[in-house]
C-alpha cells in the first residue's frame, strides 16, 4: 500500500460521566473524591509519571484535615516528610518570624514538606479500590469534543494512538498553560508577578541543621528547605532576568548563593550546571468565566498562584473538594448546567481573590523592595516588625498560610463500588 495514502487510525473511544484532564493536585482529588462517591470518572496525565522538576510540596495544614476526613491521614504521614511550624528568616541581617503555625487550633497545626510526586501516587493508589476511578498515563488531551455548544469530551493521545473520550462533564485541571481552557477560548486576567524562581538542590550533610526559611538582601532573596538529605532552594530574580543570570555564569550564582546562606557552602557542589537550575516562571492570573457548557476549570486552570506562601496546591485541593461537594450528587443524574457548574467559581472565587491580593501586597512591599533596592540598606518593614514582636499576629500569618480563606471540608457523597470506564 501507499504509505502516502493510508488512513489516519480510527480513535477508540471511551464514554464516562466525567473526564478529568490534568493529574495534579486538584486532578487526582476530584477523581479520587469523584470515585469515592461512586462516579465514573478517568483522570488524563500526560507523562509516564508524576515526577517533575518543580512542582510545589508543601502539604499544608488545610490539605492534612482533608486527608484526615477521607481517612488517609495514618498512611499519608508514614510517607517521608519533614514538619515545619515556625518560619523564620532573616530580613537585611535582621531575624524575624514571618509564622507559627503552632498557635493555629486545628488537628495538624504544621506544613508537611513531600515530594508532590509522593502526594500524586498515594492519591492514585488510594483510589485503585474504587471501580468507578481510572488513571491513564501517559495520555494528553489534545482538543474537545463539541456537540453545538456544549463541550462533550475531549480527544486525546496515548501511547497506543488517538482516543475520543466522551464526558457528561470535561474538568480542566491541566495547569497554568491549560490546553483545554485554551481550547474553550476562556479569557485569562493576567495580574503579574516582578519575579521569576530558579529551583535547585544543595546537598545536605547530617549534621547541618538551620531554621531560617527566608533570606533577604539587597537585590536579593532566597528560600531554603530540609529535605532531610538536601537542601531544596529557591532563588529568587527579578521578572525576565533568566538570562542575564546565565550570563553572569554558574560560579557568579553560587557565589551569591553562599553568601546568603554560608550552610549550603559544601552542597552547592552538587550544582554542576544550569541543567540542575530549573527556571520557574512565576504568574499571577485568573479566569472571569470558569465555566462552558458541560466544561469546568479549577486549580492553577482557573488561577495561578505565586508561590509565595506555598499555597498553590493546597488551593488545588481545596477547588477539587468544593467542587465534589457541590456537583457530584448531581453528576450522578448526568452533566449539571452551566449555572450549576458556575456554583464552584461562586464558592472559591472569594479565598482565591483574597490569596491573590495578599500576595500581590507580598510583592509589591516586600520583594519588589528587596529586588529594586540597588544594593542599599534594608530596612525591615513594619508590618513584618509588628508580625515579628507579635506572636498573635504569627498566629495571623499562620492561619493564611496554613488555612487560607475559607477552607473547605469533604461533604460528598461516598459510594465505594460504581461501574468502571468502557471502552470500545
Amino acid at each position: 500500500m501507499d504509505a502516502g495514502n493510508q488512513e489516519e487510525p480510527q480513535a477508540r473511544t471511551m464514554k464516562v460521566r466525567c473526564c478529568i484532564v490534568g493529574g495534579g493536585p486538584a486532578g487526582m482529588m476530584l477523581g479520587y473524591l469523584l470515585g469515592r462517591a461512586g462516579i465514573d470518572v478517568v483522570v488524563l496525565e500526560k507523562h509516564a509519571d508524576f515526577f517533575r522538576d518543580f512542582r510545589g510540596d508543601t502539604v499544608h495544614p488545610s490539605t492534612l484535615q482533608v486527608m484526615d476526613e477521607l481517612g488517609l491521614i495514618d498512611g499519608f504521614l508514614k510517607l517521608p516528610h519533614q514538619k515545619l511550624q515556625k518560619m523564620d528568616g532573616i530580613f537585611g541581617g535582621t531575624s524575624v518570624r514571618i509564622a507559627d503555625l503552632s498557635h493555629l487550633k486545628v488537628k495538624y497545626p504544621f506544613i508537611a514538606f513531600m515530594p508532590q510526586w509522593d502526594f500524586l501516587n498515594f492519591l492514585r493508589e488510594s483510589g485503585k479500590r474504587f471501580a468507578s476511578l481510572k488513571v491513564l498515563m501517559s495520555t494528553e488531551a489534545t482538543d474537545l469534543i463539541r456537540r453545538g455548544d456544549v463541550i462533550a469530551g475531549v480527544r486525546a493521545q496515548t501511547p497506543d494512538g488517538p482516543i475520543a473520550i466522551e464526558a457528561d462533564l470535561t474538568v480542566a485541571c491541566d495547569g497554568r498553560h491549560s490546553t483545554v481552557r485554551d481550547r474553550a477560548g476562556l479569557v485569562v486576567e493576567e495580574i503579574g508577578a516582578p519575579m521569576d524562581v530558579l529551583w535547585f538542590r544543595a546537598g545536605r550533610r547530617p549534621d547541618e541543621t538551620e531554621r531560617v526559611f527566608a533570606r533577604v538582601e539587597p537585590g536579593r532573596m532566597m528560600v531554603t528547605f530540609d529535605r532531610g538529605d538536601y537542601w531544596q532552594c529557591a532563588y529568587v530574580i527579578a521578572k525576565g532576568q533568566y538570562e542575564a543570570v546565565k550570563a553572569r555564569g554558574l560560579s557568579a550564582l553560587l557565589d551569591d548563593v553562599v553568601r546568603m546562606a554560608p550552610i549550603l557552602k559544601a552542597g552547592v557542589a552538587e550544582v554542576k550546571s544550569f541543567d540542575d537550575v530549573k527556571l520557574l516562571t512565576v504568574a499571577i492570573n485568573r479566569l472571569a468565566r470558569w465555566t462552558r457548557p458541560g466544561l469546568l476549570c479549577i486549580g492553577d486552570a482557573a488561577h495561578a498562584m505565586s508561590p509565595i506562601g506555598g499555597v498553590g496546591v493546597n488551593l488545588a485541593v481545596q477547588d477539587a473538594v468544593a467542587t465534589a461537594n457541590i456537583l457530584a450528587a448531581r453528576l450522578a443524574r448526568g452533566c449539571p448546567s452551566e449555572d450549576e457548574l458556575d456554583a464552584v467559581r461562586r464558592r472559591r472565587e472569594f479565598p482565591v481573590r483574597v490569596t491573590q491580593r495578599v500576595q500581590v501586597i507580598a510583592q509589591n512591599n516586600i520583594i519588589s523592595l528587596a529586588l529594586k533596592s540597588g544594593g542599599q540598606p534594608l530596612k525591615v518593614p513594619l508590618p513584618v516588625r509588628l508580625i515579628s514582636a507579635v506572636p498573635w499576629l504569627q498566629g495571623v500569618t499562620a492561619r493564611f498560610v496554613g488555612l487560607g480563606a475559607r477552607p473547605e471540608h469533604v461533604h460528598s457523597p461516598v459510594q465505594d463500588g460504581g461501574a468502571a470506564a468502557s471502552v470500545d
